[in-house]
């Protein structure tokens, strides 16, 4: 059996987007109450009944958190242009060479509005 299994995280960050047209409200500093989901994906252990402990993706993601949470992401370094886009592959980047089995990143910048990675 195969699974997928996703963990949710949240960060308050603020930003801008400088290669928008001149006037784009995203032009000017705003923030956001960012989610993140992680998917990871592979094959249940037939002894433990599980994929992976969730512990693993949270340890993971926390120094991520440390980083993004309550900052201006234009001043993290590979960030300087922070849209959903690059910021889902920001954290692909940083996350897929300790977790081989993270197969998505999706970014809610709002409520309804969201972009999904899925690697190269």
């Amino acid at each position: 059996m195969r699974v997928r299994l996703v963990n949710e995280f949240r960060f308050e960050a603020a930003h801008r987007l400088p290669q928008v047209p001149a006037g784009h409200k995203c032009e000017r500093l705003h923030g956001h109450s960012f989610k993140i989901e992680l998917a990871v994906a592979g094959p249940v252990d037939p002894k433990t009944g599980w994929f992976i402990d969730f512990s693993v993706v949270q340890d993971a993601w926390q120094p991520l958190h440390d980083t993004l949470d309550h900052n201006y992401l234009n001043e993290v370094e590979g960030l300087e242009n922070p849209t959903s886009e690059n910021l889902a592959k920001w954290i692909w980047d940083r996350l897929h060479p300790k977790l081989s089995s993270l197969v998505r990143v999706t970014v809610f910048e709002t409520c309804d509005a969201r972009c999904e990675y899925e690697g190269a």
